[in-house]
């Protein structure tokens, strides 16, 4: 079917077209020229008419040229070449020429471009939904993925859709979960593993409890007495030893400033305030971070459950706990596949994992410099050699760190309407073009840009309605209000009968 025709200066990239037909935005069409079949988007439109110019001030005028004129509107808009059909989508070396008929492409064309092995699918496409969006899921996992979009654009949905066709393919996938959205879900194709956010600390690095405990490195008195009583109570851990290692820790501290003797040597000036200094950091810590560590736990690694979502509930913790609880993870998790890679251990995490990182603006923030931003940004570079993917999810991508975000080679982005987010996006993918990004603010919910090394082509998809049990959604407020009036007024109601039932008069 014929839609257009090409007009004015074309280029290798894109092409400007005229119709009296009314195709949509997004809608693939193809070329022939040059004996080449070329497959274009249609990426905007216009709709327009000579006479009825914006010159024109009076609706009486617009009656009276509508009345001699008639029909006279025409559509205008632009093709952006995606390649050739029987070159592997390579872009064409010449132009076509003004005046090329520009064809709806055919569902069979359609098809196929998005027929891939091991298919994930997404949803359908928005101008034809009866062609599957099928994605690449190797090319998703090791080349990473964002999912990017405002409030109430579908980002959950999103999310879950992904996770129950990856539990197709006994996908492994661990969910930071920031706001409890998924510990209560239930996936159609397979189970949920809740793993509580605890940390045992003999599977911390010195390091790390160092960090927690905000004594710098080159506070060398503070981290000599810390590291030595760091010594006796993770060995009494690893012994099994029930006291809790806080205590052990606080009780070392306090047995040296108590008595003045340390490695059986008499404290000297000054020395006991330093101690002393270490003892309030590892209280700090205590009140901070008591109810993360825990030696009665295994190591949370070990918890993780092949072809299962394995949800890590954060929904309880501040953010400071949430970036400790994702920085061990990752940190440990790249560092167990790089031994199991080089053979050098029978050990530690053995398949393949996805990390999805809800809240990823906070967890990896743009300005501030925390643990969880540099082991999201380590396995943003390092992970796909070691079979670790990451999948950044986010509601406010100006706030994202550039170059975690940069290393997402594939991105789903749902309705944006602020233009810095819009700019943050674009300037982190090379796929995203201007035309695409104008289109992002009049997406509807659950209309999504996909892009990247997933896809074969930019695709504009209704994302599938995700057909388990999930939370997250807005909360019907009113319901909410009337739910607790009528609560209230069976409580006083109860309250009544049981008044009555003593004998006495309300």
């Amino acid at each position: 079917m014929i839609i257009g025709r090409a007009i004015g200066e074309t280029s290798l990239s894109s092409i400007e077209f005229i119709s009296k037909t009314s195709p949509k935005i997004g809608e693939y069409v193809t070329l022939n020229y040059d004996g080449k079949t070329v497959l274009g988007m249609i990426e905007t439109l216009i709709h327009g008419s000579v006479s009825l110019n914006s010159d024109i001030y009076d609706p009486g005028t617009v009656d009276m040229i509508k009345a001699i004129e008639g029909n006279d509107t025409y559509i205008k808009g632009k093709v952006k070449i995606l390649g050739d059909l029987d070159d592997n989508l390579r872009i064409p070396r010449t132009p076509a020429s003004p005046g090329t008929e520009i064809y709806l492409a055919d569902n069979d064309i359609l098809n196929k471009i998005f027929q891939v092995k091991n298919p994930l699918k997404i949803g359908g496409l928005i101008s034809q939904e009866n062609i599957d969006v099928n994605i690449n899921i190797n090319k998703m996992i090791t080349r990473h993925l964002a999912i990017l979009a405002m409030t109430g654009a579908g980002k959950s949905n999103t999310v879950c859709v992904i996770i129950d066709e990856l539990l197709k393919y006994n996908g492994t996938m661990v969910i930071f979960d920031m706001h409890s959205e998924y510990v209560d879900g239930e996936f159609n194709n397979g189970e949920v593993n809740i793993i509580i956010p605890e940390i045992n600390p003999i599977y911390m690095s010195f390091s790390e409890i160092r960090r927690l405990t905000n004594i710098s490195s080159s506070a060398y008195i503070q981290e000599r007495y810390f590291r030595e009583s760091y010594k006796i109570a993770i060995n009494e851990a690893r012994e099994g030893n029930s006291r809790d290692f806080l205590n052990v820790l606080k009780g070392n501290l306090n047995n040296w400033y108590e008595s003045e003797i340390f490695r059986g040597k008499e404290l000297k000036s000054g020395e006991k305030t330093k101690i002393m200094d270490v003892i309030n950091k590892v209280e700090d810590l205590e009140n901070k971070y008591g109810s993360l560590l825990n030696t009665n736990v295994g190591d949370i690694l070990s918890q993780i459950q092949l072809g299962k979502a394995n949800i890590i509930n954060l929904g309880q913790s501040d953010e400071a706990t949430a970036e400790v609880i994702v920085s061990h993870v990752l940190r440990n998790a790249l560092n167990s596949r790089k031994l199991f890679i080089h053979k050098k251990t029978e050990k530690g995490l053995k398949f393949p994992v996805f990390f999805i990182v809800e809240e990823a603006h906070i967890l990896a923030p743009k300005n501030r410099s925390i643990n969880s931003k540099l082991w999201i940004s380590r396995i943003a570079r390092e992970g796909r050699k070691f079979g670790l993917g990451l999948c950044l999810v986010s509601q406010s991508p100006k706030s994202l760190d550039p170059d975690s975000l940069s290393q997402a080679n594939n991105m789903i982005i749902l309705r944006l309407v602020e233009p810095q987010d819009q700019r943050h996006v674009q300037s982190a993918s090379e796929s995203l073009s201007e035309d695409l990004l104008l289109q992002l603010p009049s997406l509807n919910i659950g209309e999504a840009v996909v892009l990247g090394l997933m896809v074969k082509i930019p695709t504009l998809v209704k994302i599938d309605e995700f057909k388990g049990r999930r939370y997250g959604d807005d909360l019907d407020i009113v319901n909410e209000w009337n739910q607790y009036k009528s609560n209230q007024e069976k409580e006083v109601e109860k309250q009544k009968q049981a008044f009555k039932g003593l004998g006495g008069n309300y």
